[in-house]
């Protein structure tokens, strides 16, 4: 009966939302409202004979590039400009590759996904294949024909030794996902260059990416439960930060049934890990988390299901005593299959990384290097100090 309501509860706010946006579709292009539109192609993969790409169509919120000394005030509006965005629904656009034309039609909220077969079999001099993404038709009074994009699709190489399925939030950067303040302090109070990564991050996972056979070709995945309005933010910090680029998973915030009421942290991750397996079924697996929430329970049914594939488990400590007995309890569980390592730091992954034969044992210095870096830049964060202009020393670690 619960069951029955929250279905029939979830259809009633599918329908009201999916009604609301077309009446302000209506309403903005009556009054000439829309702002410009852009294409926004989010970084995904796919294999030799198949690509998949997934992208936005959407108004232009004016979302400014971050910079060290921005503003608490530029920050909020920037955030606010992220989520209230005005998505456009039926749009057609073109994709284009390898000489081919493909046609693709935005949904009621503007998101676009196509999966195509390449004219020839991919060449794979590059893990990166560039397609072009053009806007064709719109009805919206903003529409002007010319709106195009670049699109990025990883193809992982046959040599590769293995992947790396990565969580973001308080994995690689400090989110406190367990505190509604503190995160809230963390997410709208910063941007990508006054987010820091956790201390070392950057040279273990580039460590990774280099492997052992020195090539710097296994891919990097990055699973995450933010929402896709937090794409740009979380796509420059990698960048900026120099850490390996790879598809972000992210997932769709709003009203629909099947995102407000079912699709929860653990089920969106484990869909998402799943069918990056599956699409690389030759090709096994480091997967690497947190314990502030369900990771390690998450990756345990990974286990389960993909006898075999997956190397070894890193769960980051966030230091709360409940959460890594939960991490120590999965991980005696697994003992005699696959390693789940709950650690402090990643000096300590990446020695376990380096004893494994993942990755060099030259690498432990340049981790161990670049934590202290990263220490001494985090002190005097915004979050640890009263609202006001940021301001710190703009770095780019090198390979």
């Amino acid at each position: 009966m619960a069951k029955d309501l929250k279905q029939t509860l979830g259809k009633v706010i599918e329908n009201a939302d999916d009604q609301f946006d077309f009446i302000m579709q209506r309403i903005r292009n009556r009054f000439g409202l829309y702002k410009p539109l852009q294409i926004v192609c989010y970084r995904s993969y796919g294999t030799v004979n198949r690509l998949y790409l997934k992208g936005r169509v959407m108004a232009n919120q004016g979302i400014t590039s971050a910079a060290d000394n921005d503003t608490l005030l530029k920050n909020l509006v920037n955030m606010y400009r992220r989520f209230e965005s005005d998505e456009v629904r039926d749009a057609q656009l073109r994709v284009s590759f390898q000489g081919q034309e493909h046609t693709v039609i935005t949904d009621k909220e503007g998101y676009f996904t196509i999966n195509l077969e390449p004219k020839t079999p991919l060449q794979l001099d590059d893990i990166w294949h560039e397609m072009e993404v053009e806007l064709i038709k719109a009805d919206v009074s903003s529409f002007e024909a010319g709106v195009k994009a670049e699109a990025h699709v990883l193809v992982p190489p046959p040599d590769a030794e293995y992947g790396i399925i990565s969580d973001i939030d308080d994995t690689i950067v400090l989110s406190s996902a367990t505190d509604v303040i503190k995160m809230s302090q963390h997410t709208f109070m910063n941007n990508a260059r006054t987010r820091l990564p956790f201390a070392g991050v950057s040279a273990f996972y580039r460590s990774l990416q280099l492997g052992r056979n020195g090539k710097r070709n296994n891919p990097f995945f990055y699973v995450s439960s933010s929402p896709w309005n937090m794409y740009d933010l979380l796509h420059d910090f990698l960048d900026i930060n120099d850490i390996p680029a790879g598809p972000l998973l992210l997932r769709d915030f709003g009203l629909m049934q099947n995102k407000f009421f079912g699709a929860d942290h653990m089920s969106h991750k484990f869909k998402e890990i799943q069918n990056i397996l599956l699409t690389y079924p030759h090709l096994n697996f480091v997967l690497i988390g947190d314990s502030g929430q369900q990771d390690a329970p998450i990756y345990q049914e990974v286990i389960k299901q993909f006898p075999g594939r997956i190397i070894c488990v890193y769960i980051r400590d966030v230091e709360l005593p409940e959460r890594a007995k939960i991490v120590n309890t999965i991980s005696e569980e697994l003992k005699g299959t696959v390693e789940m390592l709950l650690v402090k730091d990643t000096a300590t992954a990446a020695k376990h990384a380096a004893d494994t034969g993942l990755i060099f044992h030259e690498e432990i210095k340049k981790v161990e290097e670049q934590k202290e870096i990263d220490k001494s830049d985090s002190v005097g964060t915004p979050t640890q100090q009263a609202p006001a202009p940021i301001s710190k020393d703009t770095r780019k670690i090198g390979n």
